[in-house]
């Protein structure tokens, strides 16, 4: 048979398409920069305004089953709104509780679980946050120094995104004498919590210290069975993470582009400098090759494909690194008024360097696409 260019199609559809004009009309009216800095500038620790509109638009539960409260479209359509999010920088804690708190429910909660949490968190009234970290060293099974013993969990978990102003965590946990892990559900409002707020370089996305002292924990999924988990989970959060960076990182492209068409020196529009071209151009490059392989991503994501893993370590990286890029080169095409406070080049800046951390580190997703491939080539 032929080859026929239109059997593949490698786009959203007309109505995802127009999800994503519905969404940046919406962020635009009411997730500018001036409310960013309104959270940035002030004590308020998320824009509780725009979480409750989020809410009423029914995002909370574009990919939560109608059976749970949501929505049920699906993971494309999700993937359409995290990328006008990060193009908007919404200071919100969709993140975590969508990508992670949500998912790992989706994927591992018993029935009574899902039935307590996922329509709460389909209509915006719960926030969920996901507890991984224990420090600046990559988390395994066999570093995870909290500990999960009968229906009781304990220890320090740092930096947690939300966990400030989240209703529960799922936190991971070791199990037993051995080097093994496991989820629990662990209500944030009960006896022998501590939550202490932590500065981040962003704090648009504020983050906290958590520390469990005896608290009652709910297991989630099978005994034993939280690492292949923990990694199956944030396989399905990169994909939607680095969709946000893709917003963000062509937010920050435009923003450039915008400024040196409108800036004059020596009589020339900046944009006419050959250095502002080469700069304009390898910001180009990175976003259509993060968008490439976010796109590959979220097809794997929408059907749970074996390609999953490569393709969200991929889309990871690639994300990752257009968005540094982008932000970066976005001050050096304002020049000196880049740097400045007034301007909003810093904004894409921290969000750049919050969002290259918070499923683990560029260096650690490199690591593990290389092993990921290697492992499919044997």
């Amino acid at each position: 048979m032929p080859y026929d260019p239109r059997a593949v199609n490698f786009d959203f559809s007309p109505d995802q398409r127009s999800l994503r004009e519905q969404a940046r009309k919406f962020l635009a009216e009411h997730a500018s920069s001036a409310r960013v800095r309104r959270i940035l500038e002030g004590a308020a620790p998320y824009d509780a305004e725009l979480w409750r509109g989020m809410a009423e638009m029914g995002w909370m539960g574009t990919a939560i089953p109608e059976t749970h409260g949501g929505a049920g479209f699906g993971y494309l359509e999700l993937c359409v709104l995290a990328e006008e999010l990060g193009r908007s920088l919404a200071p919100t804690p969709f993140s975590s509780t969508i990508y992670l708190a949500a998912e790992a429910l989706l994927l591992a909660g018993s029935p009574a679980q899902k039935k307590r949490w996922l329509p709460r968190i389909a209509q915006g009234e719960a926030i969920g946050c996901f507890a991984l970290a224990e420090g600046p060293q990559v988390a395994t099974p066999g570093n995870i120094t909290t500990r999960a013993n009968g229906g009781r969990v304990s220890g320090t978990k740092i930096p947690v995104m939300d966990g400030d102003v989240a209703d529960f965590a799922v936190v991971v946990a070791g199990e037993g004498n051995r080097a093994r892990a496991g989820l629990f559900l662990v209500n944030l409002t009960d006896p022998g919590v501590t939550r202490t707020s932590v500065t981040t370089v962003d704090p648009t996305r504020s983050h906290a210290r958590l520390v469990f002292d005896g608290a009652a924990a709910e297991p989630l999924g099978a005994p034993g069975a939280g690492w292949p988990l923990v990694e199956r989970l944030l396989d399905r959060a990169a994909v939607l993470v680095a969709f946000e960076q893709l917003g963000g990182a062509q937010a920050a492209l435009d923003m450039a582009r915008q400024y040196a068409l409108g800036r004059f020196a020596f009589g020339r529009q900046i944009a006419s400098f050959q250095a502002i071209k080469h700069k304009l151009a390898d910001m180009y490059v990175a976003v259509e090759l993060a968008r490439s392989n976010a796109y590959y991503g979220a097809w794997a994501l929408s059907k749970d494909a074996a390609e999953l893993p490569v393709a969200a370590a991929t889309a990871r990286v690639a994300a990752s690194e257009a968005y540094y890029h982008s932000a970066k080169e976005n001050i050096q095409v304002h020049g000196g008024m880049g740097f400045t406070w007034e301007f909003d080049c810093h904004l894409h800046y921290r969000r750049a360097k919050l969002t290259a951390l918070m499923l683990g580190s560029a260096r650690r997703w490199k690591d593990l696409l290389v092993t990921r491939l290697q492992s499919g080539a044997a």
